[in-house]
């Protein structure tokens, strides 16, 4: 089965001034920890970024937060709205990489990750949410937007990619 791990808008302009308040750091380390053994395998890491239209993609706000880690294998895709899939490369890119399950984590829980997760689903991919992985600044909306929703832990992946 071949995977993708989608990091969703962690970026300094919706995370650089609230890291630790967010819950950001603690996530980074499980998104860390996936992408570092995905890289390891062969699997695809891919940095969705968001930009509004008429800004400069090169604006220091577009800029992913340090403490996540950027592989030089990984894959970026911009976006302009929630869904990561709409109007964008990233099914065509999924599809070329031949990926089954894409595992979304990252910014925003209640809008650009349950928005990309609803995308990747009605495109037929298995999608999942990484547990712990994904973040708000509303620590309440995290519980809510998690509880209906596929998750997969860091240990269920590490065992997925031993018998692989």
């Amino acid at each position: 089965m071949k995977m993708a791990l989608l990091i969703v808008d962690m970026q300094l302009a919706y995370l650089g001034d609230c890291v630790k308040e967010s819950g950001a750091e603690a996530a980074c380390e499980y998104i860390n920890y996936v992408s570092e053994k995905f890289r390891a395998k062969g699997h695809c890491v891919v940095h969705v970024k968001h930009v509004d239209p008429g800004e400069s993609k090169e604006d220091l706000g577009c800029e992913i937060i340090p403490q996540v880690k950027i592989g030089p294998e990984d894959h970026t895709v911009w976006k302009s709205f929630n869904n990561a899939f709409w109007q964008t490369n990233l099914e065509e890119l999924l599809r070329g990489e031949k990926v089954d399950l894409v595992i979304v984590s990252g910014y925003s829980a209640e809008y650009c990750v349950t928005f990309t997760y609803g995308g990747g689903t009605e495109r037929g991919f298995k999608t999942v949410m990484l547990q712990k992985g994904i973040v708000s600044r509303n620590p309440l909306v995290v519980p809510e937007v998690t509880r209906d929703r596929n998750m997969i832990s860091y240990p269920a992946i590490d065992a997925i990619l031993e018998a692989q």
